[in-house]
């Protein structure tokens, strides 16, 4: 099965405002062949399970974002995620905190002075046949972080697809 491509599902809790007016957005969709995970189970599916190459590279990244300004994860929340068992708005998901979460979507992210981001992962489609898709939006404040962008598009495109296609690969989705 491969991750692909698409558009941010209208059934998203995704502000369509901000979705409008984002300077990034992104979003990819997989099948989801397990009935069995909830939606902060599909979070960990994805997210829980990074290579260790990439984990240090989000550390190098986060220090570089943190002179800029920015709020970035801690080594620790990077390393070694943590795993609740039950979740609601203001907690932290990984090292987002939540600004929605419902049966089938949550909605994480960070505010910061030059960029505002939002991921969602969304249980998506026909009752039958339900697909997973991971949604990025961006929106800029400051020429930080239209720069910060520009370096980190590359890696993040690449970076969500991969997680998407080892979670389908191990059986997690």
């Amino acid at each position: 099965m491969a991750v692909v491509e698409c558009d941010i599902p209208s059934s998203s809790m995704l502000d369509r405002r901000l979705i409008e007016r984002c300077y990034f957005r992104d979003s990819y969709r997989v099948a989801l062949t397990r009935a069995d995970p909830g939606i902060a189970g599909i979070f960990f599916a994805v997210f829980e399970h990074k290579p260790l190459w990439m984990k240090l590279l989000l550390i190098a990244r986060n220090a570089v974002a943190a002179l800029g300004g920015l709020q970035v994860p801690t080594i620790a929340e990077i390393m070694n995620l943590e795993v609740k068992s039950a979740y609601r708005v203001g907690d932290k998901i990984g090292p987002w905190p939540i600004f929605f979460i419902g049966e089938n979507e949550i909605v994480a992210g960070r505010d910061n002075r030059h960029l505002d981001f939002r991921l969602s992962v969304l249980k998506a489609g026909d009752v039958g046949a339900p697909d997973v898709v991971v949604s990025t939006v961006c929106t800029v404040h400051h020429w930080f972080g239209k720069l910060y962008l520009f370096v980190v598009i590359p890696f993040h495109r690449r970076g969500v697809r991969l997680l998407m296609s080892r979670a389908v690969a191990a059986g997690r989705l």
